[in-house]
């Protein structure tokens, strides 16, 4: 149980794990997402689903190692077993015929993207979908949305593969040349989210968002996800993560977000060393 049975890097410091778990393999549904723990006394790290083998008994995760928890969990191997990994967590997202969706992904957020469009296209959407990166080659699953979506853009903010700007603007395009879009969803950095719920705010597209507060316990009980929505309060690991992208107060969610940034800069600078020696 919790075995690493597959590990692969799909563009820089970005992985793609397959993790050995029949269960949670079995009743998880797109939107949902766990929490891992490496070894006893290690940080509590959520992560999506993005694809489960009930089968195989796997479910799928991807991740960046962007922090101190992150750059250890890449540093395992194939035949690793993580201590704990709890789930399937949250709401699923809620699928429906909707029309036309839109899936938009920024950056590491394209990967909690993929399981939900999947989910929409077999409910007999029609999909379109847009991805958007700093670079070219940190653009993730693009083969596998392009087999979804049967219209895919891609977005790099240097201009080094698709178009050259931001997600927005490849949304605003597209509204623009007429195409009528009915729902979209949403997943990224908090200013993209908030950039994307704007937009489509002017011109009442139906929009949900998935929300990446800081988290602790993923049962509600910790408060340490809440977010305002709606002027209410809400807690991502159990009213979530999804929410009406037009009601979220996006500027209280990215202070909460940066509350223990100076202590996460300082943890991420640590070297990290072998677990079965002291650090000098």
């Amino acid at each position: 149980m919790n075995e690493i049975v597959f590990k692969e890097e799909i563009a820089p410091d970005t992985f793609r794990y397959q993790i050995h778990h029949p269960k949670i393999a079995r009743k998880r549904k797109a939107g949902q997402f766990v929490i891992l723990r490496m070894h006893e006394g290690g940080e509590r790290v959520p992560l999506t689903i993005v694809d489960s083998d009930p089968v195989a008994g796997t479910v799928t995760l991807i991740f960046q190692a962007v922090g101190h928890s992150t750059r250890e969990l890449a540093q395992l191997s194939v035949g690793d077993n993580l201590m704990d990994l709890a789930g399937p967590l949250g709401k699923p997202t809620h699928i429906e015929n909707f029309g036309t969706c839109c899936v938009i992904g920024g950056g590491y957020g394209t990967a909690p993207v993929l399981p939900i469009a999947a989910a929409l296209r077999d409910a007999g959407n029609n999909m379109i979908g847009i991805i958007g990166a700093r670079s070219w080659n940190l653009v993730i699953l693009e083969k596998e949305l392009r087999a979804i979506c049967g219209r895919l853009e891609v977005a790099t903010d240097d201009g080094s593969y698709g178009h050259h700007g931001f997600v927005t603007d490849v949304l605003k395009s597209i509204i623009d040349e007429g195409t009528k879009i009915d729902f979209v969803l949403a997943v990224g950095p908090s200013p993209m989210m908030r950039a994307v719920s704007n937009l489509t705010r002017e011109y009442g597209i139906t929009t949900m968002v998935s929300l990446n507060p800081i988290m602790v316990d993923g049962t509600g009980m910790c408060g340490g996800c809440r977010v305002e929505v709606g002027g209410e309060t809400k807690f991502a690991c159990v009213d979530g993560p999804e929410f009406d992208g037009h009601l979220v107060n996006f500027d209280l969610l990215m202070k909460r977000q940066a509350t223990y940034k100076p202590l996460e800069q300082e943890a991420a600078g640590r070297e990290l060393h072998c677990k079965l020696y002291p650090a000098d």
